[in-house]
């Protein structure tokens, strides 16, 4: 049975999923939690980095700790643009909430470069992630960028990255490339049913 492990860094959060010994990592949180995630990773034996998507605070350390750990880090490949210019996929929102973050969030995004992983893979709907000794799979989560994804695991846990957030309460993601897919993506999640959802932002909730 997996146990999920919510690492937060910030405002910003990770997820190491073990089975025993073996674990993966779902997003690495930003540089200035580095040693954290670290520190939570070397308690196990680590097969893969899954990154929902490129922007910083999902993927700054990715690079560091596929070195550290000698382990490939997973990303759609539709999101590969992201990690050369963040402004080919330009963020949007909705709200005031979406108002207030994106105001913080573009000025970093812009300036942060994040390193492209050299031993990169590329994922899609549906790969298991059976043979990095996970029973998950994973799942294709648009809009938020057009190549995010997250994990479903066990179908019990699910993990959402920015699709959706739970900055004062759970909702639609409030930053989008595409508000149209991720009205979709959040209907697609809701549909699933009974799982415990993990946000890129924010505490976790259970979805009945």
């Amino acid at each position: 049975m997996a146990e999920i492990h919510h690492i937060k860094c910030g405002t910003d959060n990770c997820y190491l999923v073990n089975e025993g010994e073996n674990a993966i990592l779902f997003d690495t949180g930003s540089a200035a939690g580095l040693e954290q995630v670290i520190a939570e990773c070397s308690k196990y034996k680590m097969k893969l980095i899954v990154i929902s998507h490129p922007h910083f605070d999902h993927a700054e350390n990715a690079a560091v700790l596929s070195e550290r750990f000698g382990i490939p880090v997973a990303v759609n490949q539709e999101d590969l643009e992201l990690f050369e210019n963040y402004d080919a996929q330009p963020l949007k929102s909705y709200g005031l909430v979406g108002l207030v973050v994106l105001g913080f969030s573009l000025k970093v995004l812009r300036e942060t470069k994040v390193r492209r992983p050299e031993n990169l893979i590329f994922v899609k709907e549906g790969d298991s992630l059976s043979e990095y000794g996970i029973d998950a799979k994973i799942l294709e989560l648009p809009g938020h960028t057009m190549g995010s994804i997250g994990l479903d695991v066990e179908q019990k846990h699910l993990l959402v990255a920015d699709a959706l957030d739970n900055w004062i309460f759970p909702a639609t993601g409030h930053l989008f490339c595409d508000y149209a897919v991720i009205k979709k993506t959040a209907a697609r999640i809701k549909a699933l049913g009974a799982r415990t959802i993990y946000y890129g932002h924010g505490k976790p909730t259970r979805q009945k």
